[in-house]
């Protein structure tokens, strides 16, 4: 393994480059933000890193101080990897990253993501104002992955878990997740194709599913 890039420069932005900038280094970070997970669940949430780049990556995070290795508790005691309190401070950092990029006009619309990417796409695409004084607790199952959302005061709560008595439960799979919340699918024809399941308030749902208006593509300065 050769020796790793770095910039060689003191610009604070450089170094943090050097530390988090290598290919698929970020969507590790991604991957964890939402709670540890093992080797396992990042080779599903990033499937095109090959198992042993992605253990390169992880390895070098952890030498960053950006990840630490873990263990669940009995009787699972599974190893997992999640991140530090440093490396939690990287959520802001890709938000806003999600909220630049989701304005490109060159945005593969479409193209698969991990279930996690849905879900900080949420939390970053939010419209509060639109929001207003709805006032729900939804439970998201998507791919089998359990996530309590809850949307009050204009604001968007969103952990993984569950809730004991949502007001609408969503059972979906990421691809048809995707396609009704950002590619203008139809709920309606979702639920009834057996894509999408909805047990509780539809109209809870369905005002949920309206509070995330992707931004208008970027234009350039100077048209072509």
């Amino acid at each position: 393994m050769g020796a790793k890039r770095t910039y060689g420069e003191g610009c604070a932005a450089a170094h943090a480059l050097d530390l988090v900038g290598e290919r698929w280094a970020l969507l590790v970070v991604r991957e964890l933000l939402l709670g540890p997970k093992r080797f396992t669940d990042l080779r599903r949430g990033i499937p095109a890193a090959s198992p042993n780049v992605l253990s390169q990556r992880l390895h070098e995070l952890e030498d960053a101080g950006v990840v630490r290795r873990g263990a669940l508790p009995p009787p699972a005691a599974s190893k997992i990897y999640e991140l530090t309190e440093w490396g939690r401070g990287l959520g802001p950092v890709m938000f806003a990253l999600g909220a630049w990029g989701a304005q490109s006009a060159q945005l593969p619309r479409g193209e698969p993501m991990s279930v996690d990417s849905h879900m900080l796409a949420l939390l970053t695409v939010f419209d509060g104002q639109a929001a207003g004084d709805f006032d729900a607790s939804l439970q998201l199952i998507v791919d089998g992955h359990r996530f309590r959302a809850r949307v009050v005061d204009g604001a968007l709560e969103l952990r993984r878990g569950s809730f004991d008595e949502p007001d609408a439960t969503v059972t979906t799979d990421s691809d048809t997740f995707g396609a009704v919340l950002w590619e203008g699918g139809s709920l309606k024809d979702a639920v009834r194709t057996g894509k999408l399941a909805v047990d509780g308030s539809k109209e809870a749902v369905k005002r949920f599913l309206g509070l995330f208006p992707l931004p208008e593509p970027a234009r350039p300065l100077v048209e072509a």
